[in-house]
């Protein structure tokens, strides 16, 4: 029987604030940015972005997994935690607020753990932190063992192994190395650990009932710190034979390379509602299991709740490979609350304001507005971009009535929601003599008022198009410069998305266009030629979706064959249709002067 869960807390949604002024309270080396509730973000109290002079490490996620990520912040560690609502990746603006809070010269690395959210808003974040002029890396930790190699691309799960990642990470920063270096030893570290959990118990978010899906007896094995269900439930087993069975899935699933006489360290992590005593047995059942039946040295031990799920009952473990200097990353001296580290020192505000972004304050009005008077290619591109929108706003029910059959059924309207704020923000804002300020007012307009996954995707497009066209100095786009970036935009697409051709996505339609649009410049043909030739590719690729079974991304991967083999991917229809209308449009109004102005800007 499902009943109401017994919370300490007040407002259900004020949770995650609420445990953020109460950890600055409790630290004193901790501030959190005076943003609530829209920005929650923990960082150290001595530093500054304008002045740090070294690498800033940044993880976060969605809240319930205190400590992880807050309770690491603190020298040697991380610089800042961006903090979600209750199991929710964090906004992009929340993780833009953190990055330009601590950020200097050095740059930053992100570690993010392997959910589709946070790839996808720290992936956006992280190309937006460049194009205000950051240097930012990305980590990305996937150490879960419980699930079977699939061929998807949703990949391993991050689980308490990114605690470990995150100390090496840190460790590495406060030496004062460089950004690459900082990112390459994350990224080994990253491929060295694995993470399996057991629970005897689901967990109760606040405010909800607990669910019953567990019954007396009966304990999951390979569950995520979500909650999701995990690869078998079986029947309540002594810790002995459970730890037996974690270790033999971590160590010979070949996920990671760990072999009889390497070096490891052990993590036994509660997940929020564990005893210390029944983690401390679970820690000392484990290490002669490593030592005697696996020939393994076990250098250090971590027994505690370092990553947990609310009020999970269950416990991980986490096994990582190490040498001699991941060993001293490890061992490195940190102030980071949680690792855990006394709390000594004055005490500073407990908030500081949230920082503005620096390159859009210094942008002047008229940069950031319409032009009284538009030049030869401000008008072509408002063409284009009022026929591209056009074209999606008169599709949103057939794109609903496609998306309702592999989907959610809601894609038309998002994309209508976007393509609405696009030809309001045109009128006003859009400074269409320039093409790379006017990409990223789309972008901008696209992050406002398009929400899902289909909005962060148009984002991430728009703003790595924009860093490259902007490295362009002329005021004036060749069509090749055009097609470099729709090249960049689509790799930053396939890079934070994870999908490529043949996965059912807007890809579909974008990369077989790009491949067109190359060839055609490349032999000399003319610049509206070749536009409207790639729009053909497009309608066509787009097209193809409906015959698509091997390799899907996103909600199409839950869909049956036989379902998907009914409609196409309405995410790549609604890329053709926008793409065609701006070719066509662009043809039938000014193929003689586009060609002309485009070819001009070329000689």
């Amino acid at each position: 029987m499902a009943f109401q869960g017994k919370k300490l807390i007040n407002n259900p949604n004020d949770v995650v604030t609420e445990f953020i002024e109460g950890l600055v309270e409790t630290y004193q080396g901790l501030q959190y940015l005076d943003g609530f509730p829209e920005v929650k973000v923990v960082l150290r109290a001595e530093v500054s972005g304008a002045t740090y002079d070294k690498v800033a490490v940044i993880s976060g996620g969605g809240s319930g997994h205190e400590p992880a990520q807050a309770g690491y912040v603190g020298e040697g560690l991380l610089t800042a935690s961006i903090c979600g609502d209750v199991f929710a990746s964090p906004t992009v603006d929340s993780i833009l607020a953190g990055i330009r809070a601590v950020t200097g010269p050095m740059g930053c690395l992100l570690v993010v753990t392997n959910y589709t959210g946070d790839r996808l808003n720290f992936g956006l974040a992280a190309e937006q932190a460049r194009s205000e002029g950051y240097k930012i890396e990305t980590v990305i930790v996937g150490d879960d063992c419980a699930l079977p190699k699939s061929q998807g691309i949703a990949g391993r799960r991050g689980l308490a192994g990114t605690i470990l990642v995150n100390k090496v990470a840190g460790a590495v920063a406060a030496a004062g190395l460089s950004l690459a270096d900082v990112a390459s030893e994350a990224r080994r570290a990253s491929e060295v650990v694995g993470t399996m959990g057991v629970a005897l118990s689901v967990c109760t978010l606040p405010g909800q009932v607990t669910s019953d899906r567990l019954g007396p007896g009966k304990m999951e094995l390979g569950l995520g710190i979500h909650g999701e269900p995990g690869a078998a439930v079986a029947d309540l087993q002594p810790v002995d034979v459970v730890v037996t069975h974690v270790l033999k899935q971590i160590l010979e699933s070949n996920y990671i390379p760990i072999t009889r006489g390497n070096r490891v360290v052990l993590m036994i992590n509660g997940l929020g509602a564990t005893p210390v005593m029944e983690l401390m047995i679970a820690a000392g059942k484990t290490v002669p299991k490593l030592q005697l039946e696996f020939g393994l040295l076990v250098e250090r031990v971590y027994t505690g709740s370092f990553m947990t799920s609310l009020d999970m009952k269950g416990f991980s473990i986490s096994i990582m490979k190490v040498d001699q200097t991941l060993l001293q990353h490890l061992d490195a001296s940190t102030k980071a609350p949680h690792w855990p580290v006394g709390s000594a020192g004055n005490r500073p505000p407990a908030k500081i304001p949230v920082p503005l972004p620096s390159s859009r304050s210094m942008k002047s009005d008229e940069l950031l507005s319409r032009p009284l008077q538009l030049t030869e290619q401000g008008h072509i591109l408002e063409v284009a971009i009022e026929a591209a929108a056009n074209a999606i706003i008169n599709m949103r029910d057939i794109l609903n009535d496609w998306d309702s059959t592999v989907g959610d059924g809601d894609c038309g309207s998002t994309m209508y929601k976007g393509a609405t704020a696009i030809l309001d923000d045109m009128k006003k804002y859009y400074p269409l003599n320039n093409a790379a300020e006017t990409v990223n007012e789309i972008g901008s307009s696209v992050r406002r008022a398009m929400g899902g996954t289909s909005g962060v995707l148009y984002t991430i497009f728009c703003k790595a198009a924009y860093a490259q066209l902007k490295a362009n100095s002329d005021s004036t786009v060749t069509a090749k410069q055009w097609a470099e970036a729709l090249e960049a935009a689509i790799a930053a697409v396939s890079k934070y998305g994870g999908a490529s051709t043949g996965y059912r996505t807007l890809l579909d339609a974008l990369i077989p266009a790009l491949a067109v649009l190359k060839e055609r410049l490349t032999s000399g043909e003319d610049s509206c030629t070749s536009f409207v030739l790639s729009s053909e590719a497009a309608v066509a690729g787009a097209g193809s979706t409906k015959d698509m079974q091997a390799q899907v991304a996103g909600r199409s991967s839950y869909v049956s064959a036989a379902i998907l083999a009914t409609v196409p991917d309405p995410g790549a229809m609604a890329a053709a249709a926008w793409y065609r209308a701006a070719a066509l449009a662009v043809k039938d109004k000014f193929h003689p002067s586009f060609n002309s102005s485009i070819n001009k800007s070329e000689s």
